[in-house]
């Protein structure tokens, strides 16, 4: 709905206007000769395992020519400037299994599994910046009545600094070593890399970040928030490129059933979106 629907309906809307009036002497007035070049994409892979594949393409073919990355994302209340990095697994726990009765006394590996969860969930983040872990989803077995042979879980980990998802790797490298130096029958594959924030212009960077405050506060009348988060912008900064993300709407629940939207905060969004997208010609 919100998240992200409402932002691609804004961009969509956008490039329909650029569409419509590319021959108008307005569109001419804002499309000066020497003014840089203006691409709107809707890419895909932002979410979940997508491993922001989108806009991974996007820099390969024209990261050298990118002067700035704008992206829609999430709602009107915050201004996304800072890059959450992230590295997910599939970790996976094999035993003999067997019947729940006759066997016994068997490893089970959903049991197995559970221990390396609560091993995982020990480890204490470190301090600086903001750091979280999560296990997303967890499978396994076949009946009631069996002892499960295979389980299997999503981990991953968060943070806003490059030098914290160092230590978290490490410590699960340790979780998961000893448990195979105890006999644990356990493999992970890497299924996800985001990028923490790389080497960026400061002055570039805070202009850019200061210019979406602007535009969002001048067409809500509110100002918003500043953050870090997980976001297409997370491939650009860690390039070197300026990048933003700002919202188009307002409403809660993102990532969850109750998910909703302020209808009439859309008009808002829209505002926003135009906002930026023409505001980048200067």
């Amino acid at each position: 709905m919100g998240d992200d629907t409402a932002c691609l309906v804004c961009l969509l809307l956008a490039g329909k206007y650029i569409a419509e009036h590319v021959d108008s002497p307005q569109w001419r007035e804002i499309h000066r000769e020497d003014a840089p070049g203006l691409l709107l994409v809707c890419n895909a892979g932002e979410e979940g395992l997508g491993n922001l594949k989108g806009v991974h393409k996007i820099c390969e073919d024209f990261g050298d020519r990118i002067e700035r990355f704008c992206t829609f994302d999430s709602s009107l209340s915050s201004i996304v400037d800072r890059a959450v990095g992230s590295k997910r697994f599939r970790v996976r726990v094999r035993t003999r299994g067997g019947h729940s009765y006759d066997d016994f006394g068997n490893d089970n590996a959903i049991a197995g599994l559970a221990s390396l969860v609560g091993k995982l969930y020990g480890i204490r983040v470190p301090e600086g910046g903001k750091t979280t872990y999560n296990v997303g989803m967890i499978s396994g077995g076949t009946s009631v009545n069996t002892i499960a042979q295979e389980a299997e879980m999503l981990y991953e980990f968060r943070s806003d600094r490059r030098e914290n998802l160092e230590y978290m790797e490490r410590q699960f490298m340790e979780v998961f070593d000893r448990a195979k130096a105890e006999g644990m029958d356990v493999s992970f594959k890497v299924i996800g890399v985001r990028p923490c924030e790389g080497q960026v212009d400061p002055k570039r960077k805070q202009a850019l970040s200061d210019w979406a405050h602007r535009v969002v506060e001048e067409m809500t009348g509110q100002a918003p928030k500043h953050c870090a988060g997980s976001t297409d912008c997370n491939i650009p900064l860690s390039l070197g490129i300026p990048s933003v993300c700002v919202g188009s709407f307002r409403g809660a629940g993102a990532h969850t059933w109750e998910e909703y939207v302020e209808t009439d905060s859309l008009e808002e969004g829209y505002k926003v979106a135009f906002g930026m997208i023409f505001g980048s010609r200067d």
